[in-house]
């Protein structure tokens, strides 16, 4: 049997590469906070996502604070997994800081979309609203997001059995979360949090490069804009609109 030559300039390599620190960070303080609440359980209704306690209590720290918690040892394995696998990529691309901005607003959107769920008068709602939620999907479901914009056709493996197109992949997962929190609303799952940081990620990424606050910014100084004109009559015309007023 004859063996194949060596080739020195070929190499092999798993999952995208070495941590920038963006990730590296949420991680480490995902894993010890983590640790932590493991011997201090007394933190998880504290920190942890409540709306009633948001609402009635003015606990809006837990808009945030709910991102590091977690249930469970699979529960952190496979947030943190999904944040390493998509989320290194995106911290390349556009930089450690820009990184955790949008990491940030995914899951306080998320968080703040899963507490203007709870207001609504739906049955749905009110078990929401009295339901403590923690975890890091909703930031997470915001990557996954970014990550099918920005990488639209690359290969992901579903269940790990067959690729899917990382576009697909994520409406999927968003028709999933829609559709179970509709139907299934008892769930343990926070499918509401998880379709806000879709939403919440993609108004943001549509806002350009400010983001979802330049995209704020800009509607209110057109909106603006238009009220001053109205007020003052401002007609646009060339030297021959003789008959319009110009203030």
């Amino acid at each position: 049997m004859s063996r194949h030559p060596s080739y020195p300039n070929l190499a092999y390599a798993f999952g995208p590469g070495p941590m920038g620190p963006a990730v590296k960070w949420l991680i480490l303080t995902n894993v010890v906070t983590f640790v932590l609440t493991a011997f201090i359980i007394a933190l998880l209704p504290l920190f942890g996502l409540l709306p009633v306690a948001v609402i009635e209590h003015y606990r809006v720290w837990q808009l945030v604070t709910y991102m590091f918690l977690h249930a469970g040892l699979f529960h952190i394995i496979f947030n943190m997994l999904a944040l390493w696998m998509f989320g290194v990529e995106l911290e390349r691309l556009w930089g450690a800081r820009q990184f955790l901005t949008y990491y940030f607003v995914a899951g306080a959107g998320a968080a703040f979309v899963t507490v203007a769920v709870s207001l609504l008068p739906f049955d749905f709602s009110s078990r929401i609203y009295f339901a403590e939620t923690i975890g890091a999907s909703g930031a997470i479901y915001g990557v996954l997001l970014a990550y099918g914009l920005r990488f639209p056709d690359r290969p992901i493996y579903m269940y790990l059995l067959f690729p899917i197109p990382a576009k697909y992949f994520v409406l999927i997962l968003g028709a999933i979360s829609f559709f179970v929190s509709v139907t299934d609303p008892r769930s343990g799952v926070a499918h509401a949090t998880h379709l806000g940081g879709l939403v919440v990620g993609y108004l943001y990424l549509k806002g350009g490069g400010g983001g979802l606050t330049a995209e704020i910014k800009y509607r209110y100084l057109k909106w603006k804009m238009n009220r001053l004109r109205r007020k003052f009559d401002v007609y646009s015309g060339g030297r021959n609109d003789w008959n319009r007023h110009q203030h």
